[in-house]
């Protein structure tokens, strides 16, 4: 296949290629900065300069088989009102220029797929209520950011696309993510439980991340699909089990007021889970490389 890939410099970004390279086929990373991006990843690199104020080139987007549009800003990080305009707009604003470039395309060179990336963060804050693809959007800053988000790369499928949108959950990889903020206080002995530690934590390890983005281009599935491991855990077992992993003990409480003023209003993620299930990629035969939370965390500390 020819697949143009979207943050292919991050975390996600870079897991992705490596599979798809490394199974044959032909990828393109759209990146502001188009030549490290190409001679970090080893694959074509075209520029995109401005994702939110511009389409990206025609000719990076003609003839392909796929698009995957992985482009966002962080959300793990302290939310001012700046950071909050940028985690919006990175990726509303992205997505609408990518599928004005698409629809800019005769019908006969646009790609035929998009995969585009979205969040667990969607159905916003629940109790144990296990969620399905079924789930209504939530209400909170991050649900609606996703809703508009995922509305936007929906006006795909007015132009002929597939169109899958991965609500993916918490990656654990051995770079960055989740793990790297919990991993300094549980080497040390300190970490524990966050605000009682009964919230969910829809867990995904980054090879499945990987492989699922890789089902989803490949299977016949469109829509929302959730991209998370097959069993949810809450926060206090992925406490234990972290600490059992490490040989450090994990039962140090967090208070949420703790959390709240080290991340102010960003602490809602920790503070709050949503049980979330994978309905359709088991569905569609998907089969998780780690789909037990020990060997996922043992893979990635």
């Amino acid at each position: 296949m020819r697949i143009t890939v979207t943050g292919g410099t991050g975390t996600l970004g870079q897991a992705l290629v490596r599979e798809l390279s490394e199974r044959g086929d032909e990828v393109t990373v759209l990146s502001r900065n188009a030549e490290r991006a190409a001679s970090s990843l080893g694959v074509e690199g075209q520029a995109w300069k401005d994702p939110k104020g511009e389409p990206p080139p025609l000719d990076s987007l003609r003839d392909r088989d796929a698009v995957v549009h992985l482009l966002g800003e962080t959300v793990a990080q302290r939310w001012s009102e700046d950071v909050k305009r940028e985690i919006r707009d990175s990726r509303i604003l992205s997505t609408r220029q990518l599928v004005s470039a698409l629809d800019q395309l005769p019908q006969a060179e646009r790609p035929r797929v998009l995969v585009s990336q979205s969040a667990t963060g969607f159905y916003g804050p629940h109790n144990d209520e296990r969620l399905t693809e079924e789930a209504p959007a939530g209400d909170d800053f991050l649900a609606l950011i996703v809703r508009d988000w995922e509305a936007e790369a929906q006006k795909a499928g007015e132009l002929g696309l597939r169109v899958v949108l991965t609500r993916t959950g918490v990656v654990l990889s051995d770079g960055g993510g989740a793990l790297e903020k919990m991993l300094p206080f549980f080497k040390v002995g300190i970490g524990g439980p966050v605000a009682g530690g009964k919230q969910y934590v829809p867990w995904i390890h980054l090879d499945d991340v990987a492989g699922a983005v890789v089902a989803c281009l490949d299977g016949e599935l469109s829509g929302p699909v959730n991209v998370t491991a097959p069993e949810p855990v809450t926060n206090k077992e992925l406490s234990k089990m972290l600490g059992k992993v490490l040989k450090r003990p994990a039962l140090a409480p967090i208070p949420a007021l703790a959390v709240k003023t080290l991340y102010g209003e960003m602490a809602t993620i920790v503070t709050t889970g949503q049980r979330v299930v994978p309905e359709r990629l088991e569905q569609s035969g998907y089969r998780f490389r780690q789909p037990h939370l020990e060997a996922a965390l043992r893979a990635s500390v």
